[in-house]
């Protein structure tokens, strides 16, 4: 372990977990857009969960919770879930088929110079970003602030660059993951005391207006935090959309560096021995567990 204070460098971000009022659409909806496959689901009394995912790496909960009513767009909660893809090429293919797809919604194309990303939103309005990065000598730091844009990237010359058929058939054998979750908050001061003092990101740009990144072992970011449309809202009403937030450490010792940052902080928590749980300011669960973690511990959460 590197610093008592901050996540190990090698956390990565795990499966987020979304509450959705119809499952079977929704589940469609990203086996065939985003080309993941049901890998698991189990029944939790009304409740039905079901996990999807690449190449056998879970990226997606999709929880039915019967009842709920929509996310109001103004509280704090979920902005986007980020998927990474290893090359251009699998991006493109990804973003080909979700593009295709009758029920997206196109929400637009930027450089971000250490990425280059594409968005949609999905049927229930959770937002969606597909992505892949630049090698990471090219990006530039400036006061030790990654440097970040937002930059005009051309979705139409980008598929003509990197999609061919052969590609787009390729594309469920690809292998993605869950690269960076960005928030709605209510407040980025009260948002970084949580998710850098306490537990344990680092931050990586906060000189931009309303919005705080964050991440471990010097990644451009694993969490964002806006107040673009949340500003001032407390914590979340029982909603559709983001139902958990969850990373993954290397080892032990990080899960008793984050339960003493808790403590410190006195936030409460719980601790299975592999995972430890709490909740943000507003509401939202946050999971981190150790690796290994299998489908059935996930879908248990």
């Amino acid at each position: 372990m590197a610093d008592a204070r901050t996540l190990h460098p090698n956390t990565t971000m795990d499966a987020v977990t979304l509450r959705v009022g119809d499952l079977e659409a929704m589940s469609g909806y990203y086996a065939d857009a985003l080309a993941l496959s049901p890998i698991e689901e189990s029944t939790r009394g009304r409740e039905v969960h079901r996990v999807l995912g690449r190449a056998g790496t879970p990226m997606v909960r999709l929880v039915h919770t019967p009842g709920l009513p929509e996310a109001d767009p103004r509280q704090a909660g979920l902005y986007h879930t980020a998927f990474l893809f290893d090359s251009p090429a699998a991006l493109a293919a990804t973003v080909y088929r979700t593009a295709q797809h009758p029920r997206s919604r196109f929400a637009g194309s930027s450089d971000h110079l250490v990425s280059e990303a594409f968005y949609f939103t999905d049927p229930e309005g959770n937002g969606i970003e597909l992505y892949t990065d630049r090698a990471r000598d090219l990006w530039q730091h400036v006061n030790g602030e990654v440097q970040m844009a937002t930059e005009y990237l051309d979705p139409n010359l980008y598929l003509q660059k990197h999609l061919t058929q052969e590609v787009f058939d390729a594309a469920p054998l690809d292998a993605g993951s869950v690269g960076h979750v960005h928030l709605q908050v209510g407040d980025v001061p009260a948002a970084r005391a949580f998710y850098v003092d306490a537990v344990g990101f680092e931050a990586t740009v906060a000189s931009y207006p309303g919005v705080l990144f964050a991440s471990a072992g010097g990644y451009h970011h694993h969490v964002a935090m806006n107040t673009w449309r949340s500003a001032g809202a407390g914590p979340r009403a029982a909603s559709l959309g983001l139902g958990e937030v969850a990373l993954t450490v290397p080892e032990r010792a990080e899960l008793d560096a984050l339960a003493d940052r808790l403590r410190a902080a006195g936030l409460a928590f719980g601790d299975d021995g592999r995972t430890v749980t709490t909740t943000d300011p507003w509401g939202t669960r946050v999971t981190v567990a150790l690796p290994g973690t299998g489908v059935d511990e996930l879908l248990a959460r």
